[in-house]
Protein backbone atom coordinates (compact mmCIF):
# COMPACT_ATOMS: atom_id res chain seq x y z
CA UNK A 1 0.00 0.00 0.00
CA UNK A 2 1.19 3.27 -1.18
CA UNK A 3 0.44 6.96 -0.05
CA UNK A 4 1.14 10.50 -1.39
CA UNK A 5 0.94 12.74 1.19
CA UNK A 6 0.18 16.54 0.24
CA UNK A 7 2.64 19.27 2.37
CA UNK A 8 0.88 22.20 3.99
CA UNK A 9 1.81 25.37 2.52
CA UNK A 10 3.87 26.81 4.55
CA UNK A 11 2.74 29.39 6.74
CA UNK A 12 -0.82 28.62 6.30
CA UNK A 13 -2.75 28.70 8.99
CA UNK A 14 -4.82 25.79 10.01
CA UNK A 15 -3.32 23.79 7.21
CA UNK A 16 -3.88 20.20 7.48
CA UNK A 17 -2.08 17.77 5.30
CA UNK A 18 -4.26 15.74 2.32
CA UNK A 19 -3.54 12.01 1.88
CA UNK A 20 -4.46 10.15 -1.29
CA UNK A 21 -3.73 6.57 -1.47
CA UNK A 22 -1.96 4.96 -4.99
CA UNK A 23 -3.76 1.96 -6.71
CA UNK A 24 -1.97 -1.28 -7.27
CA UNK A 25 -3.22 -2.11 -10.26
CA UNK A 26 -4.05 1.57 -12.33
CA UNK A 27 -2.43 4.87 -12.62
CA UNK A 28 -2.85 8.15 -10.60
CA UNK A 29 -2.77 11.28 -12.61
CA UNK A 30 -1.57 14.75 -10.79
CA UNK A 31 -2.58 18.00 -12.13
CA UNK A 32 -5.56 20.48 -12.59
CA UNK A 33 -7.55 18.96 -14.58
CA UNK A 34 -10.74 17.57 -13.16
CA UNK A 35 -9.96 13.85 -15.05
CA UNK A 36 -7.22 13.67 -12.87
CA UNK A 37 -7.28 10.92 -9.71
CA UNK A 38 -5.37 13.88 -7.78
CA UNK A 39 -7.27 17.11 -8.76
CA UNK A 40 -5.53 20.55 -7.89
CA UNK A 41 -7.10 23.81 -7.78
CA UNK A 42 -6.39 26.14 -10.85
CA UNK A 43 -6.19 29.36 -9.00
CA UNK A 44 -4.24 28.22 -6.07
CA UNK A 45 -1.87 26.14 -8.52
CA UNK A 46 -1.38 28.01 -11.95
CA UNK A 47 2.29 26.92 -12.36
CA UNK A 48 0.62 23.15 -12.01
CA UNK A 49 -0.38 21.52 -15.81
CA UNK A 50 -3.60 20.21 -16.65
CA UNK A 51 -1.96 16.63 -16.62
CA UNK A 52 1.37 16.99 -14.65
CA UNK A 53 2.27 13.45 -13.65
CA UNK A 54 0.97 10.40 -13.11
CA UNK A 55 2.67 7.85 -10.28
CA UNK A 56 2.15 4.23 -12.21
CA UNK A 57 2.39 0.98 -10.69
CA UNK A 58 4.92 -1.75 -10.71
CA UNK A 59 4.38 -5.37 -10.56
CA UNK A 60 8.36 -6.52 -10.46
CA UNK A 61 8.96 -8.22 -7.27
CA UNK A 62 6.75 -9.46 -3.83
CA UNK A 63 6.00 -6.22 -2.89
CA UNK A 64 4.16 -3.14 -4.75
CA UNK A 65 5.87 -0.54 -6.13
CA UNK A 66 5.48 2.82 -7.95
CA UNK A 67 7.41 5.37 -10.72
CA UNK A 68 6.61 8.88 -10.97
CA UNK A 69 6.54 10.21 -14.56
CA UNK A 70 6.60 13.61 -15.78
CA UNK A 71 3.74 14.21 -18.92
CA UNK A 72 5.76 16.78 -20.07
CA UNK A 73 4.32 19.69 -17.83
CA UNK A 74 5.52 23.27 -18.61
CA UNK A 75 7.27 23.75 -15.19
CA UNK A 76 8.52 20.04 -14.87
CA UNK A 77 8.36 17.33 -12.34
CA UNK A 78 11.46 17.32 -9.69
CA UNK A 79 12.01 14.63 -7.29
CA UNK A 80 14.35 15.49 -4.05
CA UNK A 81 14.95 18.75 -5.62
CA UNK A 82 16.34 17.44 -8.87
CA UNK A 83 14.41 17.94 -12.15
CA UNK A 84 12.80 14.57 -13.21
CA UNK A 85 13.62 13.12 -16.78
CA UNK A 86 11.37 10.62 -18.03
CA UNK A 87 10.28 8.18 -15.26
CA UNK A 88 11.97 7.05 -11.93
CA UNK A 89 10.76 4.51 -9.19
CA UNK A 90 10.16 5.90 -6.08
CA UNK A 91 11.21 5.14 -2.84
CA UNK A 92 9.44 6.05 0.83
CA UNK A 93 10.59 9.62 1.65
CA UNK A 94 10.72 10.96 -1.64
CA UNK A 95 9.49 14.58 -2.03
CA UNK A 96 7.33 15.19 -5.49
CA UNK A 97 7.27 19.11 -6.44
CA UNK A 98 5.57 20.03 -9.25
CA UNK A 99 7.53 23.22 -10.68
CA UNK A 100 10.00 24.56 -8.35
CA UNK A 101 8.07 25.94 -6.62
CA UNK A 102 4.86 24.14 -6.78
CA UNK A 103 3.07 21.62 -4.49
CA UNK A 104 5.00 19.29 -2.49
CA UNK A 105 3.89 15.82 -2.13
CA UNK A 106 5.96 13.07 -0.12
CA UNK A 107 5.41 9.37 -1.00
CA UNK A 108 4.68 7.08 1.79
CA UNK A 109 4.64 3.07 1.92
CA UNK A 110 3.91 1.47 5.97
CA UNK A 111 5.50 -1.43 4.97
CA UNK A 112 9.25 0.39 4.25
CA UNK A 113 8.74 2.46 7.29
CA UNK A 114 8.38 -0.46 9.64
CA UNK A 115 11.36 -2.21 8.07
CA UNK A 116 13.52 0.68 7.90
CA UNK A 117 13.12 2.30 11.33
CA UNK A 118 13.01 0.83 14.73
CA UNK A 119 9.95 0.38 16.52
CA UNK A 120 11.31 1.70 19.72
CA UNK A 121 14.26 4.04 20.32
CA UNK A 122 17.63 2.61 21.31
CA UNK A 123 19.52 3.16 24.43
CA UNK A 124 21.56 5.72 22.68
CA UNK A 125 19.02 7.95 20.90
CA UNK A 126 16.07 9.66 21.88
CA UNK A 127 13.31 11.23 19.95
CA UNK A 128 11.03 14.06 20.39
CA UNK A 129 7.08 14.51 20.27
CA UNK A 130 6.85 15.02 16.50
CA UNK A 131 9.58 11.35 15.82
CA UNK A 132 12.66 13.50 15.19
CA UNK A 133 15.89 13.05 16.91
CA UNK A 134 17.02 14.86 19.47
CA UNK A 135 20.50 15.11 18.50
CA UNK A 136 21.74 18.86 17.42
CA UNK A 137 24.00 19.28 14.47
CA UNK A 138 26.25 21.99 13.42
CA UNK A 139 24.14 23.45 10.21
CA UNK A 140 20.80 23.56 12.61
CA UNK A 141 22.51 25.86 15.11
CA UNK A 142 24.05 27.82 12.51
CA UNK A 143 21.85 27.46 9.45
CA UNK A 144 23.93 29.99 7.03
CA UNK A 145 26.53 27.19 6.81
CA UNK A 146 24.22 24.84 4.66
CA UNK A 147 21.86 27.51 2.97
CA UNK A 148 24.07 27.57 -0.10
CA UNK A 149 22.40 28.25 -3.43
CA UNK A 150 19.16 28.87 -1.46
CA UNK A 151 20.38 31.84 -0.19
CA UNK A 152 21.10 33.90 -2.68
CA UNK A 153 18.21 32.57 -5.16
CA UNK A 154 15.38 32.25 -2.70
CA UNK A 155 15.82 34.16 0.02
CA UNK A 156 16.61 37.53 -1.92
CA UNK A 157 19.62 37.97 -0.63
CA UNK A 158 20.77 40.83 -3.58
CA UNK A 159 17.64 43.30 -2.71
CA UNK A 160 18.57 42.92 0.53
CA UNK A 161 21.62 43.88 -0.23
CA UNK A 162 20.87 46.61 -2.56
CA UNK A 163 18.19 48.23 0.33
CA UNK A 164 21.43 48.08 3.00
CA UNK A 165 23.91 50.13 0.76
CA UNK A 166 20.59 52.67 -0.08
CA UNK A 167 19.83 53.26 3.45
CA UNK A 168 23.56 53.72 4.42
CA UNK A 169 23.95 56.04 1.40
CA UNK A 170 20.59 58.20 2.14
CA UNK A 171 21.80 58.95 6.23
CA UNK A 172 25.37 60.33 4.68
CA UNK A 173 23.18 62.20 1.44
CA UNK A 174 20.93 63.54 4.72
CA UNK A 175 21.41 67.04 4.18
CA UNK A 176 22.05 67.07 0.57
CA UNK A 177 18.78 67.11 -0.68
CA UNK A 178 19.74 66.88 -4.35
CA UNK A 179 21.82 63.52 -3.70
CA UNK A 180 19.28 62.44 -0.98
CA UNK A 181 16.15 62.70 -3.75
CA UNK A 182 18.22 61.05 -6.17
CA UNK A 183 19.45 58.20 -4.62
CA UNK A 184 15.61 57.67 -2.97
CA UNK A 185 14.41 57.91 -6.55
CA UNK A 186 16.70 55.52 -7.65
CA UNK A 187 15.76 53.06 -4.96
CA UNK A 188 12.34 53.25 -5.73
CA UNK A 189 12.72 52.84 -9.44
CA UNK A 190 15.12 50.09 -8.96
CA UNK A 191 12.49 47.93 -6.41
CA UNK A 192 9.21 48.84 -9.11
CA UNK A 193 11.07 47.54 -11.78
CA UNK A 194 12.31 44.73 -9.39
CA UNK A 195 8.89 43.71 -8.92
CA UNK A 196 8.14 43.66 -13.00
CA UNK A 197 11.25 41.41 -13.41
CA UNK A 198 10.33 38.83 -10.86
CA UNK A 199 7.40 38.71 -12.61
CA UNK A 200 8.79 38.24 -16.27
CA UNK A 201 10.34 35.40 -14.94
CA UNK A 202 13.22 35.75 -17.56
CA UNK A 203 17.45 36.33 -16.27
CA UNK A 204 18.48 38.80 -18.19
CA UNK A 205 22.06 40.66 -17.52
CA UNK A 206 21.60 43.66 -15.00
CA UNK A 207 24.08 45.48 -16.82
CA UNK A 208 22.25 44.92 -20.29
CA UNK A 209 19.10 46.55 -18.29
CA UNK A 210 21.07 49.41 -17.22
CA UNK A 211 22.44 50.19 -20.69
CA UNK A 212 18.66 50.32 -21.98
CA UNK A 213 17.88 52.94 -18.66
CA UNK A 214 21.25 54.85 -19.65
CA UNK A 215 20.74 54.83 -23.30
CA UNK A 216 17.39 56.48 -22.85
CA UNK A 217 18.65 58.74 -20.75
CA UNK A 218 21.60 59.34 -23.07
CA UNK A 219 18.85 60.35 -26.30
CA UNK A 220 17.07 62.81 -23.98
CA UNK A 221 19.73 64.54 -23.13
CA UNK A 222 20.77 64.54 -26.99
CA UNK A 223 20.10 67.07 -29.56
CA UNK A 224 17.73 64.22 -31.14
CA UNK A 225 14.97 65.21 -28.32
CA UNK A 226 15.40 68.76 -30.53
CA UNK A 227 14.12 66.82 -33.92
CA UNK A 228 11.71 64.49 -32.19
CA UNK A 229 9.99 67.64 -30.74
CA UNK A 230 9.90 69.15 -33.86
CA UNK A 231 8.08 66.03 -35.66
CA UNK A 232 5.80 65.55 -32.95
CA UNK A 233 4.84 68.93 -31.82
CA UNK A 234 5.29 71.32 -34.42
CA UNK A 235 4.32 69.48 -37.79
CA UNK A 236 1.74 66.67 -36.27
CA UNK A 237 -0.81 68.54 -34.24
CA UNK A 238 1.03 67.42 -30.73
CA UNK A 239 1.56 71.00 -29.10
CA UNK A 240 1.78 71.16 -25.80
CA UNK A 241 -1.03 73.75 -24.13
CA UNK A 242 0.04 77.23 -22.97
CA UNK A 243 -0.70 77.92 -19.45
CA UNK A 244 -3.79 79.02 -18.85
CA UNK A 245 -5.15 77.72 -22.07
CA UNK A 246 -8.72 76.13 -22.31
CA UNK A 247 -9.13 73.71 -24.36
CA UNK A 248 -11.48 70.85 -24.35
CA UNK A 249 -10.48 67.38 -23.14
CA UNK A 250 -11.50 65.70 -26.71
CA UNK A 251 -8.64 68.07 -28.59
CA UNK A 252 -6.16 67.94 -25.39
CA UNK A 253 -6.22 63.80 -25.54
CA UNK A 254 -5.06 64.40 -28.94
CA UNK A 255 -2.93 66.80 -28.56
CA UNK A 256 -1.50 64.08 -25.98
CA UNK A 257 -1.27 61.22 -28.37
CA UNK A 258 1.16 62.86 -30.46
CA UNK A 259 2.92 65.03 -28.35
CA UNK A 260 3.41 62.84 -25.47
CA UNK A 261 2.34 59.41 -26.27
CA UNK A 262 3.55 58.20 -30.35
CA UNK A 263 6.45 60.75 -29.52
CA UNK A 264 7.45 59.56 -25.66
CA UNK A 265 6.73 55.64 -26.53
CA UNK A 266 8.91 55.84 -30.00
CA UNK A 267 12.34 57.26 -27.97
CA UNK A 268 11.76 54.57 -24.99
CA UNK A 269 11.51 51.80 -28.00
CA UNK A 270 14.72 53.06 -29.47
CA UNK A 271 17.08 51.41 -26.78
CA UNK A 272 14.95 48.15 -27.64
CA UNK A 273 14.57 47.72 -30.89
CA UNK A 274 18.92 48.71 -30.54
CA UNK A 275 18.94 45.24 -28.49
CA UNK A 276 17.22 44.10 -31.52
CA UNK A 277 19.42 44.91 -34.60
CA UNK A 278 22.56 44.60 -31.94
CA UNK A 279 21.48 40.73 -31.32
CA UNK A 280 21.31 39.99 -34.65
CA UNK A 281 24.97 41.34 -35.76
CA UNK A 282 26.29 39.25 -32.67
CA UNK A 283 27.73 35.53 -32.08
CA UNK A 284 26.71 33.35 -29.22
CA UNK A 285 26.50 34.00 -26.18
CA UNK A 286 26.47 37.92 -26.79
CA UNK A 287 23.87 37.50 -29.64
CA UNK A 288 20.93 35.61 -26.77
CA UNK A 289 22.69 37.79 -24.13
CA UNK A 290 21.55 41.40 -25.59
CA UNK A 291 19.07 40.56 -28.42
CA UNK A 292 15.28 40.46 -28.20
CA UNK A 293 14.05 36.85 -29.13
CA UNK A 294 10.80 36.76 -27.80
CA UNK A 295 8.25 39.28 -25.53
CA UNK A 296 9.75 38.49 -22.73
CA UNK A 297 13.32 40.00 -23.90
CA UNK A 298 11.18 42.92 -25.42
CA UNK A 299 8.81 43.92 -21.91
CA UNK A 300 12.39 44.30 -19.56
CA UNK A 301 14.35 46.18 -21.70
CA UNK A 302 11.14 48.51 -22.27
CA UNK A 303 10.62 48.77 -18.23
CA UNK A 304 14.11 49.12 -17.98
CA UNK A 305 14.10 52.63 -20.92
CA UNK A 306 11.59 53.88 -18.79
CA UNK A 307 13.05 53.80 -15.86
CA UNK A 308 15.70 55.79 -17.55
CA UNK A 309 13.11 57.80 -18.97
CA UNK A 310 11.20 58.30 -15.20
CA UNK A 311 14.10 59.33 -13.37
CA UNK A 312 15.71 62.21 -15.69
CA UNK A 313 11.84 63.93 -16.10
CA UNK A 314 11.16 63.28 -12.26
CA UNK A 315 14.64 64.71 -11.53
CA UNK A 316 15.71 66.58 -13.91
CA UNK A 317 12.06 68.89 -14.80
CA UNK A 318 9.20 68.44 -12.19
CA UNK A 319 10.45 68.14 -8.92
CA UNK A 320 12.80 70.78 -9.35
CA UNK A 321 10.47 72.92 -11.27
CA UNK A 322 8.08 72.68 -8.02
CA UNK A 323 10.81 73.21 -5.80
CA UNK A 324 11.70 76.61 -6.98
CA UNK A 325 7.69 77.57 -7.44
CA UNK A 326 7.45 76.60 -3.71
CA UNK A 327 10.47 78.30 -2.54
CA UNK A 328 9.32 81.74 -3.68
CA UNK A 329 6.19 81.20 -1.80
CA UNK A 330 7.06 79.72 1.50
CA UNK A 331 10.62 79.27 1.66
CA UNK A 332 13.20 77.00 0.78
CA UNK A 333 12.45 74.15 3.27
CA UNK A 334 8.43 73.94 2.08
CA UNK A 335 9.84 73.75 -1.46
CA UNK A 336 11.93 70.91 -0.66
CA UNK A 337 9.43 69.11 1.20
CA UNK A 338 6.51 69.39 -1.34
CA UNK A 339 9.33 68.37 -4.13
CA UNK A 340 9.91 64.78 -2.28
CA UNK A 341 6.77 64.75 -1.80
CA UNK A 342 5.70 65.06 -5.51
CA UNK A 343 9.34 62.48 -6.36
CA UNK A 344 7.47 59.68 -4.35
CA UNK A 345 4.13 59.00 -5.96
CA UNK A 346 5.97 60.22 -9.48
CA UNK A 347 8.65 56.97 -9.00
CA UNK A 348 5.88 54.16 -7.49
CA UNK A 349 3.87 55.00 -10.04
CA UNK A 350 6.16 54.41 -13.26
CA UNK A 351 4.80 50.96 -12.84
CA UNK A 352 1.23 51.63 -14.17
CA UNK A 353 3.01 54.60 -16.15
CA UNK A 354 5.88 54.71 -18.00
CA UNK A 355 7.19 51.18 -17.62
CA UNK A 356 3.66 49.87 -18.08
CA UNK A 357 3.50 51.98 -21.59
CA UNK A 358 7.00 50.69 -22.88
CA UNK A 359 6.72 47.19 -21.09
CA UNK A 360 3.69 46.57 -23.51
CA UNK A 361 5.61 48.28 -26.25
CA UNK A 362 8.15 45.73 -25.73
CA UNK A 363 6.11 42.86 -26.11
CA UNK A 364 5.33 43.85 -29.03
CA UNK A 365 8.71 44.45 -30.19
CA UNK A 366 9.65 40.63 -28.65
CA UNK A 367 6.60 39.32 -30.39
CA UNK A 368 7.50 40.89 -33.42
CA UNK A 369 10.85 38.72 -33.43
CA UNK A 370 9.04 35.63 -33.07
CA UNK A 371 6.56 36.37 -35.92
CA UNK A 372 9.00 38.19 -38.54
CA UNK A 373 6.51 37.52 -41.37
CA UNK A 374 4.09 39.83 -39.40
CA UNK A 375 6.57 42.43 -38.31
CA UNK A 376 5.01 45.58 -39.07
CA UNK A 377 1.22 44.52 -38.28
CA UNK A 378 2.23 43.49 -34.90
CA UNK A 379 4.65 46.88 -34.41
CA UNK A 380 1.88 49.22 -35.55
CA UNK A 381 -0.84 47.48 -33.19
CA UNK A 382 1.51 47.89 -30.00
CA UNK A 383 2.69 51.31 -30.98
CA UNK A 384 -0.43 52.60 -31.49
CA UNK A 385 -2.58 51.14 -28.23
CA UNK A 386 0.83 51.92 -25.91
CA UNK A 387 0.99 55.71 -27.11
CA UNK A 388 -3.33 55.24 -26.67
CA UNK A 389 -2.54 54.78 -23.13
CA UNK A 390 -0.11 56.93 -22.74
CA UNK A 391 -2.38 59.92 -24.11
CA UNK A 392 -5.35 58.56 -22.31
CA UNK A 393 -3.35 58.91 -18.51
CA UNK A 394 -2.17 62.25 -19.35
CA UNK A 395 -5.53 63.81 -20.43
CA UNK A 396 -7.49 61.72 -17.62
CA UNK A 397 -5.17 63.83 -14.79
CA UNK A 398 -6.65 67.29 -16.09
CA UNK A 399 -10.16 65.87 -16.08
CA UNK A 400 -11.01 63.73 -12.94
CA UNK A 401 -9.39 62.17 -10.35
CA UNK A 402 -10.78 59.01 -10.45
CA UNK A 403 -10.52 58.56 -13.88
CA UNK A 404 -6.70 59.06 -13.50
CA UNK A 405 -6.87 56.08 -11.52
CA UNK A 406 -8.60 54.03 -13.64
CA UNK A 407 -6.58 54.59 -16.33
CA UNK A 408 -3.52 53.71 -14.09
CA UNK A 409 -5.14 50.40 -13.17
CA UNK A 410 -5.88 49.73 -16.65
CA UNK A 411 -2.29 50.36 -17.94
CA UNK A 412 -1.05 47.87 -15.50
CA UNK A 413 -3.28 45.37 -16.06
CA UNK A 414 -2.22 45.70 -19.62
CA UNK A 415 1.19 45.37 -18.63
CA UNK A 416 0.71 42.24 -16.52
CA UNK A 417 -1.37 40.66 -19.28
CA UNK A 418 1.66 41.49 -21.69
CA UNK A 419 4.08 39.71 -19.36
CA UNK A 420 1.37 36.26 -18.69
CA UNK A 421 1.33 35.94 -22.60
CA UNK A 422 4.56 36.15 -22.88
CA UNK A 423 5.63 33.80 -20.38
CA UNK A 424 3.10 31.33 -22.16
CA UNK A 425 4.71 32.15 -25.53
CA UNK A 426 7.99 31.79 -24.20
CA UNK A 427 10.61 29.05 -26.04
CA UNK A 428 12.33 29.07 -23.11
CA UNK A 429 9.16 28.52 -20.51
CA UNK A 430 10.46 25.83 -18.71
CA UNK A 431 13.43 27.46 -17.72
CA UNK A 432 11.21 30.66 -16.05
CA UNK A 433 11.80 31.04 -12.85
CA UNK A 434 8.82 33.39 -12.01
CA UNK A 435 6.09 32.37 -9.39
CA UNK A 436 3.41 31.38 -11.62
CA UNK A 437 3.09 30.24 -15.35
CA UNK A 438 -0.90 30.10 -16.13
CA UNK A 439 0.03 26.94 -18.61
CA UNK A 440 -2.23 26.07 -21.67
CA UNK A 441 -1.64 22.34 -21.17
Amino acid sequence: MGFLRQVPVQGAVGATASKYQLSEIMEVAIGRDQSCQIALESIAYGMVSRRHATVRPLTKGNFPRWEICDLNSANGTYLNGTKLQGCQTLETGDRISLGIDGPEFIFETPLNKSQNQPRFPTANQSFSNAGEPESLTFTQLFPIASTGKQLSQKAYLYPGIATVIFVVSMFLAVGNSAAFNFLLAAYLSGAAYYFIYQLCGKHKPWWILFCSALATVLILLSPLLIGFIVVFREILPGRLPAEGEQISFLAFLIRMFFGAGLMEELLKALPVLGAMVLGNLLRNPWRDRIGVWEPLDGILLGSASAVGFTLLETLGQYVPHIIQNVTLQAGPEAGQLVGLQLLIPRILGSVAGHMAYSGYLGYFIGLSALKPKKRWQILGVGYLSASALHALWNASGSASVLLLAVVGVLSYAFLVAAILKARALSPNRSQNFATRIFSEK
